[in-house]
């Protein structure tokens, strides 16, 4: 096991952007690359895993319609672009 000392120099180095774990690549700290490298990650890949792959893409379309006055889904509207919501809840 690492010493508090050696952490807090391996967390300095991977902050800086250096993969400091084998399997870490792209981790901004050194407790994200160790969850990177034992395969834990969060955010899109879970939130895909929940949705289903037509409903991650469907939302995303939505999110990249957002603007920083309004939302994806005010956006799609007054574009007159049809989103399917039903495909954001996995069945």
């Amino acid at each position: 096991m690492s010493s508090a000392a050696d952490r807090k120099e391996l967390d300095a180095r991977a902050r800086s952007g250096e993969t400091v774990v084998e399997g870490g690549t792209g981790g901004k700290s050194l407790e994200a690359q160790e969850h990177l490298a034992q395969g834990r990650s969060r955010g899109g890949q879970a939130r895909a895993g929940q949705l289903g792959s037509e409903g991650y893409q469907e939302m995303g379309k939505k999110g990249g319609l957002a603007t920083t006055d309004k939302s994806g889904g005010e956006a799609a509207a007054e574009k007159g672009i049809k989103l399917d919501e039903s495909k954001f809840t996995k069945n």
